[in-house]
């Protein structure tokens, strides 16, 4: 059975409006560039064509990636979620026992993820471990890092910012 791959309806669209910009003013933008270095003549010393053709090879590679993740994606709701637990779309505030510092995460797809904005994918080491505690868990994460031991302060829904403006 294909798995699925959950995301927000906002990483969803980001990803249909990357295919369709792809397909629809790249990869034609970048067929016409290969059909006007072909006009310059010797193919085997034209270098507009091999980089031509190299940028269709990237596009190509890269509709097929997307391709792949839409099929598989599941558009959910965080806000339709319980987030007593720690699920898919809660923001979690968790305290690392060993230097007593608060760090703050939200569990989104894979495609959203952003470790730089506190936006980490469900499939990551640690949302991995976190994902059905509560507020007042301890639990020891073993992560790439190796194991820290965490506290769960706080499990909330609040409206995901996925860029910063």
């Amino acid at each position: 059975m294909e798995q699925k791959e959950p995301m927000t309806k906002y990483g969803f669209q980001r990803l249909s409006d990357e295919l369709n910009t792809l397909k629809n003013i790249d990869l034609p933008e970048v067929n016409a560039e290969i059909d006007r270095a072909k006009e310059y003549g010797d193919l085997k010393e034209n270098s507009e064509y091999h980089a031509a053709r190299e940028k269709q090879s990237f596009i190509g590679v890269r509709i097929a990636e997307l391709g792949a993740v839409i099929s598989k994606a599941q558009i959910v709701d965080p806000s339709a979620l319980e987030h007593a637990r720690v699920s898919f779309g809660s923001t979690v505030v968790l305290c690392d026992m060993s230097t007593d510092k608060e760090v703050t995460y939200t569990i989104v797809g894979g495609c959203e993820s952003n470790p730089d904005q506190g936006l980490i994918s469900f499939n990551s080491p640690l949302a991995k471990q976190l994902l059905g505690h509560e507020e007042g868990d301890e639990f020891d994460a073993r992560l790439p890092s190796g194991v820290k031991r965490f506290e769960v302060l706080e499990v909330k829904y609040q409206e995901i910012v996925f860029e910063s403006h």
